[in-house]
Formats: C-alpha cells, structure tokens, sequence
C-alpha cells in the first residue's frame, strides 16, 4: 500500500533550537530515510522549499494568491511516499518525522481504491 507522508511545520521553530539539536534532529530523518530505503519501503523523499505560492479561480480565470491559510505558520516542509505493507507501519516510519511539526499521512488513491 502506498501512502504519501507530509510533514508540517513552523519555520519559526525550527530557526529558534540550538545547531546541535537541529542536527539531532535531521539525523533521525536521515537514518530513517536510510532504513527505509534498506527495507524497499521508501519509494521517493523529496524537501521543500518555505517559498510557496497558491493558484485558485477568481471569477473564472486562473488568480496567483498568498493562499487560503495566509496567516498559518505551518508550512508543508517535506513528502516521503512509501509503499509498506499497511497504516501501522506508515505511523510508525512517520515517528521521527513528527517530533517539530505534524505529520499527515494519506493513502495514495489508486493505492487504496479511494476515490475523490
């Protein structure tokens, strides 16, 4: 089952700890992402830049806005999609990803024969 992991967080946060704990940090993402990629389970990772920009319709006509959220300091900061054998194991991967921030697990819908 394939899942795309998104991991929120706040900028703000992560500027404001110590270097040390900041590595400690991405450490635990980088043996996870190492772990994950041994096992077969980790099909793509990719980070994110904090730039965003938001396209919406406007009275019919594409319209570039600041975004429907423009005053949360949550940012979508990185995707992991993984292909594992079920939920359980997708929370327990999304631990260490967890630990500054939210993180938002989604079946992927062909997956899961989810539909919109």
């Amino acid at each position: 089952m394939k899942y795309m992991i998104l991991i929120h967080t706040n900028l703000s946060l992560w500027e404001s700890l110590p270097k040390a704990e900041v590595d400690r940090a991405l450490g635990n993402h980088a043996k996870m992402i190492e772990e994950t990629k041994a096992s077969g389970e980790l099909v793509r990772v990719e980070g994110l830049a904090f730039d965003r920009t938001y396209v919406e319709f406007r009275n019919g006509v594409p319209a570039v806005t600041d975004g429907p959220f423009g005053e949360v300091k949550e940012q979508v900061a990185g995707l992991f999609l993984i292909d594992v054998e079920n939920l359980d194991r997708a929370v327990a991967i999304s631990g260490p990803l967890a630990e500054y921030g939210v993180v938002e697990i989604r079946p992927v819908m062909e997956e899961a024969g989810a539909e919109m």
